[in-house]
């Protein structure tokens, strides 16, 4: 773990300590075999970025208590079980430096286990009467689907524009850290208008970090080799989506085909990436992550201050700072 991580996570370090221990026993089964692979899943854990969401959203809306950490499994359960599911649709072979499920254990069985830490989720949820934390969730789970699929469809056409693309990562990105932070808020408060601030702010800071994801694929300044995932992908994202609105129709036309029929050709795909640079794609896309970001501080700061508040700054910051 980074120090700048450490240093972020420092005002909830010891509540993070609990959680993982409460997520561990809410992983654990009986069923050997589920119980080895579920012991596999929480060694590989990321930066766990999402409880943090929701810890810290409890923190500055009055405080963390047992829902909290309830709410905060809650959506990891669902997170990791999206993401397996998702492994298994894209046929990956790798997570986060580790091997996927389904490339130790197969499709048939990756699905069933993704099958049951949603179950886990809802059930966990039902056993303490947690509906609306159950509804904050399962409602980001519906819109992770429908943006997905609402990107497959618009990757047939190549047919995306700024509002469409906008509201694909809305749906799909934008809307688990949205669930994060008015599930911290609901476990701390019934205020209605805190809990939309925090999931506004949630939505803000997930827009912003999918922009610079797909920033990354253009060989973004702090990346160094693009990795050209999205364009192989057939997937417009807002640096292409940018500079094909000011192409001529000639240059439209080439971009299009490059992706469309060319996108495993490196000269090609170097060609395009080059072309967007050189056309303010990559200036355009950090200027509208950036205002996300300063719309979503300024709902933050409209909270007292506190060493919670100042590290969920820090940690939307480095959301858009990261290397990787």
């Amino acid at each position: 773990m980074s120090e700048a991580i450490q240093q972020i996570q420092a005002p909830i370090a010891k509540e993070l300590t609990y959680f993982d221990k409460y997520f561990r026993s809410a992983m654990r089964t009986e069923v050997a075999l589920l119980d080895r692979i579920t012991r596999y899943l929480i060694k590989r854990k990321g930066k766990q970025l999402r409880p943090m969401l929701v810890l810290f959203s409890a923190h500055i809306c009055g405080g963390i208590n047992p829902s909290t950490y309830r709410g905060a499994a809650l959506v990891e359960l669902l997170h990791t079980a999206t993401l397996i599911h998702d492994d298994v649709v894209d046929d990956s072979d790798e997570r986060r430096g580790f091997f996927s499920l389904n490339a130790l254990w197969k499709n048939k069985i990756s699905v069933l286990v993704g099958d049951f830490l949603l179950s886990r989720g809802l059930l966990m949820a039902l056993e303490h009467d947690d509906f609306q934390l159950l509804k904050i969730v399962s409602h980001a789970v519906k819109m992770m689907s429908e943006g997905e699929l609402l990107q497959m469809e618009k990757a047939r056409k190549l047919n995306i524009d700024e509002p469409v693309y906008l509201d694909i990562i809305r749906q799909k990105t934008a809307s688990l850290f949205a669930s994060c932070c008015e599930t911290g808020a609901a476990s701390a408060t019934d205020d209605k208008d805190v809990q939309e601030r925090m999931r506004l702010f949630g939505e803000k800071v997930g827009i912003a970090f999918q922009i610079k994801d797909d920033l990354f694929d253009y060989g973004d300044d702090d990346v160094g080799k693009p990795r050209a995932i999205d364009i192989k992908e057939r997937k417009l994202t807002l640096p292409l989506i940018h500079v094909l609105n000011k192409s001529s129709w000639a240059e439209r036309r080439r971009l299009i085909n490059i992706v469309k029929n060319h996108n495993t050709d490196p000269k090609q795909v170097r060609y395009l990436i080059d072309y967007v640079a050189d056309h303010d794609g990559l200036t355009y896309s950090r200027a509208v992550m950036q205002q996300y970001i300063r719309e979503a501080e300024a709902l933050l700061l409209q909270f007292e201050p506190s060493p919670a508040r100042e590290s969920l700054i820090a940690l939307m910051h480095y959301a858009i700072d990261r290397k990787k």
